[in-house]
């Protein structure tokens, strides 16, 4: 039957949705999926903690830019930077 072939199959409804932490509005909390980019700004990001897995609370944001909170601090992330972080 055919229909277990759907069973199988990806769903949009069973994969989180991820986007950038720069579209990610105020007051939302989220968790890190992914952070892309080149080794060193990956490794700069890990030392901030903005890790896969990890909470990121929006404090505000401005035209992409943010100030979030992770692991008990607070940062300020420009458009750019915050563009890297995908979070679902």
């Amino acid at each position: 039957m055919n229909d277990n072939h759907a069973d199988t199959a990806p769903t949009s409804a069973s994969i989180a949705p991820q986007m950038p932490l720069s579209l990610v509005h105020d007051g939302e909390a989220v968790h890190i999926a992914r952070v892309k980019g080149g080794q060193s700004i990956r490794q700069h990001l890990s030392e901030l903690g903005f890790v896969e897995g990890a909470e990121v609370k929006i404090v505000s944001r401005v035209n992409g830019d943010v100030v979030v909170g992770v692991k008990g601090s607070t940062f300020g992330l420009d458009r750019k930077m915050a563009s890297h972080i995908y979070v679902s």
